[in-house]
């Protein structure tokens, strides 16, 4: 099993997400932008956006790496992965909360729980979604972690994700699991409330609901697994695909429906490169690529 490397939420927007960025960088501390990669005009059959428009965003939230994409007005954000904001005090909370909520729409107010004396779920202006909850004792860890809630046809299955993911990953375990017990319908008894887990340095969150959502995971949030070499692009490929399905430019859907992208870092510096043509070569073969091959990425880019 390979050492882990950066798993980073990648945010799918329409021609949002420099200002989505900029947005987010400007609400946590700790934050900025990394870089920006521009569409070149080969593929413009397959991405349909002129030449030199904003492609990528890398950037960090209180230190998190996280990418925002121009993907066109394809998918749109659900609750189905919203993004746990551990905070140290109430005036913490609420000054995320202000800022998260404007224009957008609360999912479950800002106020006491039995698990928490402030929290709230909202909805931001771009249909992304946050969990905000003051962790006193000491125990907020800063990070700001995924949380998968499987509904539908997944409902159920979160404890079953969360022994997959961290079979796959090195450095992983389950931290918590918190059940639903009887009586607690419509959800099974047995099945996830809430649980945490690890995946290297990064922290998660599953639960299950079985209520009628009308949502379940797709493309507009995936994760992007940053891989130093083939052999972590082979193995991390390999795993997560397993029972899932191999879609393209490194992007597959796992067992459960998520999407992942298992990305060579040299991938992201070729994107990333100020020199149009061999840049414009690396892009032309990812396109024809499912599973990316850095070798053949070279070859291209070295023209």
């Amino acid at each position: 099993m390979p050492s882990i490397q950066t798993i980073a939420p990648c945010l799918w927007l329409d021609d949002q997400a420099e200002e989505a960025a900029g947005f987010y960088t400007s609400v946590f501390n700790h934050s900025r932008i990394i870089g920006i990669s521009r569409y070149p005009e080969v593929g413009q059959e397959a991405h349909g956006k002129p030449p030199g428009s904003v492609m990528t965003v890398e950037f960090e939230l209180n230190g998190e790496p996280f990418t925002a994409l121009n993907g066109g007005p394809v998918f749109r954000f659900t609750p189905s992965i919203s993004f746990f904001v551990p905070c140290e005090s109430k005036k913490e909370v609420d000054g995320l909360w202000e800022k998260l909520s404007a224009g957008g729409t609360a999912l479950m107010p800002l106020q006491k729980y039995p698990w928490s004396e402030r929290y709230g779920w909202v909805q931001d202006k771009y249909g992304l979604s946050w969990q905000i909850m003051l962790v006193e004792d000491g125990q907020a860890t800063r990070q700001i972690a995924p949380a998968l809630m499987f509904t539908g046809e997944q409902a159920g299955r979160a404890e079953e994700a969360m022994r997959f993911y961290t079979s796959v990953f090195d450095h992983a375990k389950i931290d918590e699991v918190f059940r639903y017990g009887e009586g607690e319908e419509p959800d099974q008894a047995g099945t996830i409330k809430y649980a945490a887990f690890t995946l290297g340095d990064q922290p998660f969150k599953a639960m299950d609901s079985n209520h009628e959502h009308g949502f379940t995971f797709n493309e507009a949030v995936s994760l992007q697994v940053n891989c130093r070499t083939q052999d972590e692009v082979d193995y991390y490929w390999e795993k997560l695909s397993d029972g899932g399905e191999e879609v393209q430019c490194g992007w597959l859907k796992d067992r459960f429906g998520l999407s992942w992208q298992i990305t060579p870092v040299r991938l992201i510096e070729m994107i990333m490169d100020a020199d149009a043509e061999k840049m414009q070569r690396a892009f032309a073969a990812m396109l024809k690529m499912k599973k990316i091959d850095i070798a053949e990425l070279e070859r291209a880019y070295a023209g």
